[in-house]
């Protein structure tokens, strides 16, 4: 029976309570969101912090805030942070943040390190600082165009080969964000088998994306930061749902949810 790596996003930058009244924006609703996932079988949380109005921010202080009470109350669950730049942050803005937290995990958008695949040798400087100091990159591509940049630029170098990481986001440029299965398909053109892959998917066919992606081979990232609705179309109570409806799916496709240990040793993250 194969693991499988089931990442929890609860709430990204966009959405607030006006969308979803569970969508957790505080420090302590988000762990106490990441403590359901990870009972419902998520091995990982995929984490943003929130400022007073509930805009999206990148602040040393409120991520270490969040990976102190995770620590405490969630202590087994891998924690990944987001560098998102949600058109705010410039990629030194990015970088400086996570230097700052210096974090087990972290995700960034391969384009927005690079300005747009403009700025190699800065990219390649960061990645190589992620490398002395134990980081584990999720790098994120949004086609496979980007993967292609992604596959290149680690064969040149800028990207070291130890980062095996990525997660294909379906749906962004479909119309009203809504993903379908075929948008994988692109990404499945190329040799990804020294890849550890994930996909997250926009829209009511979330589970039917990610789904398609562990058959592949891949992991799963979901949760309302994409999606606010189960398979049937019901509108799910939170995070926690999405995630306890796609372990109990998995179940009868052999395959299981990886522990977070076993997600660690999977994926290479350093012990806290």
């Amino acid at each position: 029976m194969r693991d499988t790596i089931i990442m929890a996003a609860p709430n990204g930058a966009r959405k607030t309570k006006a969308d979803h009244a569970t969508l957790p924006v505080s420090i302590v609703d988000t762990v106490s969101e990441a403590a359901l996932c990870h009972a419902a079988g998520a091995s990982a949380l995929h984490a943003h912090v929130r400022g007073n109005q509930d805009e999206h921010l990148l602040d040393v202080g409120l991520y270490r805030e969040l990976l102190q009470e995770m620590a405490i109350r969630v202590p087994d669950m891998l924690v990944q942070v987001t560098s998102e730049a949600v058109g705010i942050y410039t990629s030194a803005q990015q970088v400086e943040c996570i230097k700052a937290v210096n974090p087990q995990m972290a995700s960034m958008a391969l384009r927005e390190i690079s300005s747009d695949f403009t700025e190699p040798e800065y990219t390649r400087q960061f990645f190589a600082w992620c490398l002395e100091n134990d980081v584990h990159i999720q790098h994120i591509v949004y086609s496979a165009e980007e993967l292609q940049k992604f596959l290149a630029y680690r064969d040149a170098g800028i990207i070291p080969a130890s980062h095996r990481c990525i997660l294909f986001v379906l749906g962004r440029y479909r119309a009203d964000f809504q993903s379908q299965v075929d948008d994988l398909t692109p990404f499945l053109q190329h040799d990804l088998d020294a890849l550890d892959w994930f996909v997250c998917a926009f829209g009511h066919q979330e589970q039917q994306c990610v789904l398609a992606a562990i058959e592949a081979g891949g992991h799963a990232r979901i949760g309302f930061e994409n999606n606010l609705y189960l398979p049937n179309g019901d509108l799910a109570g939170n995070t926690a749902e999405l995630v306890g409806s796609l372990v109990e799916t998995l179940a009868e496709r052999e395959c299981r949810p990886a522990s977070s240990e076993r997600a660690r040793q999977l994926l290479g993250v350093r012990s806290a």
